[in-house]
């Protein structure tokens, strides 16, 4: 309903606030604007998720098919977040790349910074429980390990009534219920620990707008395994370890160099701390900026 509510405010109320400041154009964070109005808009588009992704019956996935494409074809132009979203974009809506632009995001370096803390025995994913994020395999590449009963793998971040039963049934399938815990949610204040003291970052997601828990944790210093497709390699650069997502032994191979080779982790962490001093809000701001002054 509330979504439904902004969605109304948008098209109707916006529409004649615009009107009533004689307004030249309109900034919107997220793919929505007043459709067939006279506000000229730039709006955001963060992924098309949904649409690589679709549940049936899902609202989220109809409002993605038939509502996000008017809005973005109407637009002045297009802000995303990657390479990849833009690649998308012009892929599922036939929108010229031209009309497009690529920005990436940033995080809070104060925040996610190297604590200079003892490494812990456990492999870290950082975010929320859906099938796309791929965890299943995670799972599977862990109880691969050599020795696995050596480390944990932590899982931090809001679980799913869904799929979280499922990756919990498959732990217990593999005997794994002492080696993998659920934190659900962490504090802002301890997330910068839990990050710092894990072994590595594993985050094999099948498709992301950007990935913020890759950079976040590069903020970190902590050594990162992530998926060689969508945004990630844009945002890891050369400061982790790509695999395919699919491939379970990959993951599992990547896991098991980290957690053995301790010049591998030092050299990983070095990359990933430099890596994440390319990014910043600073940098978004000024350039999201220079697109609406064009």
């Amino acid at each position: 309903k509330g979504h439904l509510r902004r969605l109304f405010w948008t098209q109707f109320q916006l529409s004649n606030i615009y009107k009533k400041l004689q307004a030249n154009l309109l900034f919107s964070p997220l793919p929505e604007a007043p459709l067939y109005s006279q506000c000229r808009y730039i709006v955001m588009a963060h992924d098309l998720i949904p649409l690589r992704f679709p549940k049936p019956g899902s609202r989220l996935t109809a409002y993605f098919k038939y509502y996000i494409p008017q809005v973005l074809t109407q637009a002045e132009h297009i802000i995303c977040n990657s390479q990849a979203t833009a690649k998308d974009i012009t892929e599922f809506f036939q929108i010229p790349p031209k009309k497009i632009t690529p920005i990436p995001l940033g995080y809070d370096s104060q925040k996610f910074q190297f604590l200079d803390l003892p490494t812990k025995n456990y492999f870290l994913y950082l975010g929320r429980h859906d099938h796309y994020k791929n965890l299943h395999r995670l799972i599977e590449a862990f109880a691969k390990l050599p020795n696995f009963s050596e480390y944990e793998l932590w899982f931090a971040g809001p679980t799913d009534n869904t799929y979280t039963p499922t990756l919990k049934t498959q732990i217990k399938e593999l005997g794994l219920t002492k080696s993998v815990k659920f934190l659900d949610y962490v504090s802002p204040t301890e997330l910068p620990k839990i990050i710092n003291q894990a072994i590595a970052l594993v985050f094999p997601s099948l498709w992301e707008g950007f990935g913020f828990p890759v950079l976040e944790a590069m903020g970190c210093g902590t050594p990162v395994i992530t998926s060689s497709i969508s945004s990630l390699p844009e945002v890891a650069g050369d400061a982790a370890i790509l695999v395919n997502p699919k491939n379970v032994g990959e993951i599992t191979d990547a896991m098991n160099i980290i957690a053995k080779d301790g010049g591998e982790r030092s050299r990983l962490s070095t990359l990933s701390l430099a890596r994440a001093k390319e990014f910043s809000w600073e940098k978004t701001g000024l350039a999201t900026r220079e697109v609406i002054q064009r």
